[in-house]
């Protein structure tokens, strides 16, 4: 079987910071509430820029840390819920953008688990021997679904977007993959509309709004909870290795409280778990694939490591892999 790793990882991240003391001009809420019940801090908005462009430039420096021309990717799939526009694909703009010419490029829509389910994707595309190396990019400009006054949602999430390269390795890699869904849970969090332009909708007048977050947070925090400690030991059991063996997991940053609950239900040390999301909020399927970067940058995932990426969305679905580092 082929083993298949990471080749070169990349992030980017929107310049404009708004901080908790910036949304208590907003709404009602403060810093205190919002770090207490959540751990974040600040997170980044995408002003001038649209998923593609925070894709393609993450994209960009996961090749170079991978030291491959654009021109040797032969697959690009993008992980998103936030979209351009319906078409074309994400993943087409930025095959564009870099000119990855020779590239099969498409999106995958799986929420907070959209990255660990694009990297389970590519890995079998890679070991079937149809493509050689894949770049897989996770990238939200999930803020342009938020309803700002919506206290309860817009104190959550942030935009960015984290990328590597897959490839042939020797030794290690990705060793186990986890894949859930949930489908009858969906209505938990989910995205809506009100009103419609469509003229073969009798009785129906109104302009569409701007689509929107809405979720019940108390539900989810338990399934996320179970669903990620679940998860965790179903991966480690197929990759056959022992909890106490576990150097570092990278989780979806959704939730501080969340992570440690995990952590707690699986009575693993949370200094084992690298936590960015006081910086950036919850980035949807983006928070994995930035942290992922930042823990190999700042040396907290080192070469041998046994390392545990895991992840709950809307959907409902949750994910996790195995990786030999």
């Amino acid at each position: 079987m082929i083993k298949v790793g990471f080749l070169g990882l990349g992030a980017y991240l929107p310049s404009k910071k708004l901080t908790n003391f910036d949304l208590e001009k907003m709404v009602e809420t403060s810093d205190e509430w919002i770090r207490t019940r959540t751990g974040i801090q600040e997170r980044r908005i995408a002003l001038n820029e649209e998923t593609s462009d925070l894709a393609a430039k993450a994209g960009l420096q996961a090749l170079r840390n991978a030291k491959i021309s654009a021109d040797k990717i032969d697959l690009i799939i993008v992980a998103t819920i936030s979209p351009d526009s319906n078409f074309p694909s994400v993943a087409c703009k930025v095959q564009k953008v870099l000119g990855a010419k020779k590239a099969a490029a498409f999106d995958v829509s799986a929420a907070c688990s959209g990255y660990l389910y694009a990297l389970t994707t590519a890995k079998q595309y890679i070991q079937t021997g149809m493509y050689k190396c894949a770049l897989v990019i996770a990238a939200e400009h999930i803020t342009s679904l938020i309803d700002w006054k919506d206290r309860d949602t817009c104190v959550l999430f942030g935009d960015g977007a984290g990328a590597c390269v897959l490839g042939k390795v020797r030794s290690g890699g990705i060793t186990a993959d986890f894949l859930q869904a949930f489908g009858d849970q969906g209505d938990l969090m989910k995205v809506v509309v009100e009103g419609t332009r469509s003229p073969f909708s009798p009785g129906k007048t109104t302009y569409a709004k701007l689509p929107y977050v809405v979720m019940q947070g108390q539900e989810l925090f338990k399934i996320a909870v179970n669903s990620m400690a679940d998860a965790i030991e179903k991966v480690l059991k197929k990759a056959k290795i022992k909890k106490q063996n576990i150097d570092c997991i990278v989780p979806h940053q959704a939730n501080d409280r969340i992570i440690t609950a995990v952590a707690k239900k699986l009575n693993i040390p949370k200094e084992k778990i690298f936590i960015n999301i006081n910086k950036y909020g919850n980035m949807s399927a983006a928070s994995i694939a930035v942290a992922l970067y930042e823990a190999e940058k700042t040396k907290k995932i080192k070469k041998g490591d046994n390392v545990v990426l895991v992840a709950f969305g809307a959907g409902l679905v949750s994910a996790a892999n195995v990786v030999k580092w």
